[in-house]
């Protein structure tokens, strides 16, 4: 029994598991994302438009009901759970490059390939989200203790006065740490657990790691997703019916640049 044990090869660390890449290689993966569009732009757009309209009535819904205050925080909330959402989109560029051909029945169920943990992973980024917007709200709440919700004054009070400043510039450095917490925990993990039959917790894990092996490479991921994302954003949501497809294709090819999976077993192809 000694003599087995001792010639089973030994597992290597998790980390011996991520790889180098460069500084250059973000601008590779948007490169391959862009032809993952090209090759599937139905499917594509599709799931933009579906990113796009949710993103559009919810927005709408919270300014009809005079919650304008919620929307930046709804925004970031719900460009936090874009990696849950783009799951379809991951599993298009993975079946490109298994070889395979896309089918959309197929992509709108990929999660099911790893269905409890993709779950789990919903509601962790579900909590998340919700953490960051109380913090969103009780900061505007202890800056402006005293004005209604109308958007006019609270736009007025934001840009224009003292308090404003400084309930911007806290606001920006909590949504900040929220964002880097959720990117150096996020930016693999959920390609790996479609990829791969591992836990959130692992992915997570791995997407630290990561993130601390290259953190030039990511620094410059992550302003790419803030630039493309961004201006989405700034054609009233339209513009994401392009670029979040873009960002979800390129994120799975991030996956595969930076990780061997090998370690863990493979989900299938079906």
């Amino acid at each position: 029994m000694s003599e087995a044990k001792a010639t089973e090869p030994a597992v290597k660390p998790i980390a011996e598991y991520i790889r180098d890449v460069n500084i250059e290689q973000p601008f590779v993966w948007l490169g391959k994302g862009w032809a993952d569009f090209v090759r599937a732009p139905t499917l594509s757009l599709a799931h933009g438009l579906i990113f796009t309209t949710i993103g559009l009535v919810l927005a709408v819904g919270l300014h009809y009901a005079e919650m304008d205050y919620l929307i930046y925080p709804m925004t970031a909330g719900f460009i936090l759970a874009g990696p849950i959402l783009a799951i379809g989109i991951y599993d298009i560029s993975r079946r490109f490059s298994r070889g395979s051909v896309p089918r959309p029945g197929k992509c709108l169920t990929a999660w099911r390939y790893n269905g409890y943990h993709v779950l789990t992973a919903g509601l962790v980024l579900m909590i998340f989200a919700m953490v960051w917007s109380r913090f969103a709200v009780l900061t505007f709440v202890l800056s402006f203790p005293y004005i209604g919700m109308n958007l006019d004054v609270i736009l007025d009070k934001v840009f224009f006065t003292w308090d404003g400043f400084v309930f911007l510039l806290t606001g920006t450095a909590i949504g900040a740490v929220m964002a880097v917490l959720a990117f150096m925990f996020g930016v693999v993990t959920l390609p790996m657990m479609l990829d791969r039959k591992v836990d959130v917790f692992t992915a997570a894990f791995v997407s630290f790691l990561v993130v601390k092996k290259n953190i030039g490479a990511m620094l410059t991921w992550a302003g790419l997703i803030v630039i493309f994302i961004g201006a989405g954003l700034a054609t009233a949501y339209i513009g994401l019916v392009v670029t979040l497809p873009l960002i979800g294709y390129a994120s799975w090819h991030a996956y595969e640049a930076c990780v061997d999976g090998s370690r863990w077993p493979e989900n299938p192809v079906s």
